[in-house]
């Protein structure tokens, strides 16, 4: 008889669970065929072997590989669970949402052995199921069109939350009608939402075409759970990158403000509730003269404390009325310079409205205004029209022009006996109050004040500098007011200082253009028209206007005048007639018609 002792002391160290229970297996086996053998050699001796041996021997071995079938289930279970962990853990280290949902995928195939499976997410914007990601069972991804699903149990599963399961969908009676299940062969499919905080975000579905009978319970207990790991792993990985969208978006903003911010050309501030400096730019480390890492995280009076007095008050206002408010303040920089700076302060609120400082926008006008002082001295010295125009690009241009101009010519009659009984400052006193009415005159009525030339004065109308239609009406209205002012002067003046003036007015052409060296220019016109208007004004006795006929051609209906014969032509044999201006006409209408 064989020695069994042997036979189970061989196997006493098995490597596995799984090898043990084969071993065993074998080992029934053997026993049973050597108790076969036995019960074979003593049949001639009339012995007979314990009843039921062989029956408990045949029982044993059934049982063994029920055993077998139970532990290769769990051991696929187990394989399933160790696989669901890992990749459950690796989904929700990526932040990617293509990789998650590629590994998501692969995942779903390998528990369930699918042979196709694929995910459908809803778009944020519309909250529609949209396609995102199909893959089949060698890994490889598969494009929408050679992938036909049934929409019905999609939108079923998405709306009620519910999985589905089905082990032959072709006789399944709840799809039969269904011309994607039957049309495309579709057999087993398995189908769960993905659900995150009660709302579902999309649907993971799968399915084979041969097999039927696949998926079973546990696939579908398997398969939700891990839905529900993938579901906030896919949600996580969409909400990083739409925040890492949003970052970038408010990146590349930042990015361009600060481009803005530092190509403003006007210096800017801002403070904080407590006026402490927490922005500014390169235009305002040139305008104060701080750098920014000296004024950042200071107080703004510490860094300019000239600021101090009106300009809180303002600020205080800003804060308190959430206007805008401009301020010209005068200070004496750390470097001791003055500077004259133009400040706009704007509220800085949040979304709440609530207060949170300041911005300031500050221009230095420093030179602007030393420029305007010196033009308003040089005023004195220069015709008007020439200041205003003192940075045109035509003023330099003006080479030479000819045009019609009206040309007035005033001078004080009787002066130079006059001026023989005076001091010569006491007569400089006098004659510049006439100037002043003479000027003051022309200007009036937007005259060019050409030149002074001792008692006489000269006005153009119409130059480049003053283009005007009804140059002439202009120059006569500026006479008369010369006359006017002339007599209200007398009523501050003694008698022995009261003059008069003779005024001398035509209209015609010269030409215009600056005159002169490259160091020093006037403007100036030159020709018969300024001559003419000389002469008319030797003819003009005082307190007279005398107009040429062309200039009458011009007012006759404004005004009323008397012809007279020329006094003086000096050789103008076409001089025959001039005419003096009366006064004006009761109901003349038209341009500067008082």
């Amino acid at each position: 008889m064989p020695d069994t002792t042997s036979i189970i002391r061989t196997h006493r160290a098995p490597q596995s669970t799984q090898e043990q229970l084969r071993q065993l297996t074998q080992d029934v086996v053997k026993l049973s065929e050597m108790l076969k053998a036995e019960r074979a050699a003593l049949r001639p001796l009339a012995v007979g072997l314990p009843t039921g041996s062989q029956e408990t021997l045949t029982m044993v071995q059934k049982r063994l590989d029920v055993l077998a079938g139970q532990l290769m289930s769990r051991q696929i279970e187990l394989r399933q669970l160790r696989a669901l962990a890992e990749t459950t853990a690796l989904i929700n280290s990526s932040l990617d949402t293509d990789s998650v949902l590629n590994q998501v995928m692969d995942t779903v195939i390998q528990l369930t052995g699918a042979e196709r499976g694929y995910i459908m997410l809803t778009n944020k914007g519309t909250g529609n199921l949209e396609f995102r990601i199909a893959r089949g069972i060698d890994r490889e991804q598969l494009v929408r069109d050679e992938f036909i699903v049934s929409n019905t149990i999609i939108n079923q599963v998405f709306s009620s939350g519910e999985p589905v399961l089905t082990d032959n969908a072709r006789s399944d009676p709840r799809y039969q009608s269904m011309e994607s299940i039957v049309g495309y062969q579709l057999r087993s499919i398995l189908c769960v939402p993905l659900i995150v905080r009660g709302e579902a975000i999309g649907v993971v579905y799968c399915d084979n075409r041969a097999l039927t009978a696949l998926f079973k319970d546990h696939e579908l207990s398997l398969l939700k759970a891990f839905a529900n790991q993938a579901a906030v792993a896919i949600e996580n990985a969409r909400l990083f990158e739409a925040a890492r969208a949003q970052l970038a978006e408010i990146t590349e903003m930042r990015d361009l403000m600060g481009n803005i911010f530092t190509s403003i050309v006007s210096g800017l501030i801002i403070i904080d509730g407590s006026n402490v400096i927490t922005a500014c730019n390169p235009a305002a480390d040139a305008i104060t003269g701080f750098t920014e890492a000296q004024a950042l995280g200071a107080s703004l009076y510490d860094a300019l404390p000239g600021l101090a007095g009106v300009f809180e008050e303002k600020l205080a206002l800003v804060s308190q009325s959430g206007m805008q408010e401009t301020i010209e303040v005068g200070l004496v920089l750390e470097n001791g310079a003055y500077r004259i700076w133009n400040i706009v302060m704007s509220p800085l609120r949040d979304f709440a409205g609530e207060s949170q400082g300041a911005v300031l926008v500050l221009d230095d006008l420093t030179e602007i205004r030393e420029r305007d002082a010196q033009l308003t001295h040089v005023r004195r010295y220069l015709p008007l029209a020439l200041v205003e125009n003192i940075r045109s690009e035509d003023l330099a241009a003006l080479g030479g022009q000819e045009r019609t101009i009206t040309v007035l010519f005033a001078d004080v009659r009787g002066f130079t006996t006059f001026s023989e009984q005076l001091q010569p400052e006491y007569l400089m006193e006098i004659i510049n109050k006439y100037m002043s009415v003479a000027s003051d005159s022309i200007n009036l009525y937007e005259g060019v004040v050409d030149k002074y030339m001792g008692d006489a004065a000269t006005g153009l109308f119409n130059t480049p500098l003053n283009p005007q239609e009804d140059h002439a009406l202009r120059a006569v209205r500026a006479a008369f007011s010369m006359v006017y002012d002339v007599l209200a002067l007398h009523e501050i003046l003694p008698e022995d200082q009261r003059l008069f003036y003779g005024i001398g007015i035509h209209t015609g052409s010269a030409v215009l253009g600056n005159v002169g060296s490259q160091d020093r220019r006037e403007f100036a016109a030159i020709g018969d028209a300024v001559e003419f208007s000389k002469l008319l004004q030797e003819n003009a006795q005082k307190g007279e206007i005398i107009v040429s006929a062309e200039t009458y051609g011009y007012v006759k209906d404004y005004f009323d005048f008397d012809a007279l014969e020329p006094r003086k032509t000096k050789d103008h044999t076409d001089f025959t007639v001039m005419y003096r201006v009366v006064r004006r006409k009761k109901h003349a209408t038209g341009p500067l018609t008082e």
